[in-house]
């Protein structure tokens, strides 16, 4: 399997500890991968500062290929991240940083290479809307992270050339997620899942919703939990999905669900999404 993540990357800048990780959901997806024995691609858009360089030093170090990445002159994305009663929480950010100027243009070269892929992950913090077309028409797998930050509109817009769409959940009780992964299947989507934090996720597949309690840690920081859960979980699925003929289907998704949640648990162990800090 060889997968491919098109899309952001940042920096998380740890103010408290003035200390900045890689991150961005597009970035961890294929550096998860990587980590789970994948073969891995990215393609984004970086600037040219401290934060660009090491994001690309450690892409490099982890062996995923960025070939096809665009480097423009200017500050990378940075996402601030601070602590308040105890808690992290994000207090701001560049909104992509050079991404907003040189936003991701599919070229035929770009589309000939993703093609050799057999999924393309994207997110709603890519500015890849206009894009997805394009990657759909190409018949790569298309998943996409929503976040929270989704709309019925965008939804509506965009599910039609999306295979796999994730969406972040937990401010929603559970027959409000149920009701919302249904709808976006109707909108075009063959697998919904909806991550609810501590209660864990939830997978719509069109005819029934599949359940996964999360593996309870001593977290020592979340950031990159649901990317890490979505990562395990879908590669794990689609590698076994291909002529399975002996476990019903209900078997194949608890087992890659129980593999995405043991793999979040772990992420939850690490400063920033995958550790690789270094000072600010």
């Amino acid at each position: 399997m060889k997968v491919i993540g098109v899309g952001d990357n940042v920096v998380d800048k740890y103010l408290y500890t003035n200390t900045m990780y890689p991150g961005g959901n597009a970035l961890n997806f294929s550096v998860f991968a990587k980590q789970l024995g994948v073969d891995a691609a990215y393609l984004g858009v970086l600037g040219n500062d401290k934060a660009a360089k090491h994001i690309i030093e450690t892409l490099t170090a982890l062996n995923v290929d960025i070939s096809y990445c665009r480097q423009h002159k200017g500050e990378n994305g940075y996402a601030a991240v601070d602590l308040v009663d105890g808690d992290r929480v994000f207090i701001g950010g560049n909104s992509g940083g050079v991404l907003k100027k040189h936003p991701i243009i599919l070229s035929t070269e770009d589309l000939n290479y993703i093609k050799t892929f057999d999924i393309a992950h994207s997110s709603i913090y890519s500015g890849m809307e206009l894009e997805l077309h394009k990657l759909k028409q190409i018949g790569v797998l298309v998943s996409f992270d929503f976040s929270s930050e989704y709309t019925e509109c965008i939804l509506q817009r965009t599910c039609k050339y999306i295979d796999i769409s994730l969406l972040s959940c937990g401010h929603l009780p559970r027959g409000e997620v149920e009701d919302l992964l249904k709808r976006v299947s109707s909108y075009g989507s063959k697998l919904v899942i909806g991550t609810m934090g501590s209660r864990g996720a939830i997978v719509y597949d069109g005819q029934r919703f599949h359940i996964q309690e999360p593996h309870i840690v001593k977290a020592v920081d979340t950031l990159g939990a649901g990317d890490s859960f979505f990562t395990a979980f879908i590669l794990d699925y689609l590698s076994n999905k291909e002529g399975n003929v002996i476990n019903p289907k209900e078997v194949l998704f608890k087992s890659s669900l129980e593999k995405g949640a043991e793999f979040a648990a772990k992420t939850c162990l690490i400063d920033g999404a995958f550790g690789y800090g270094i000072p600010i």
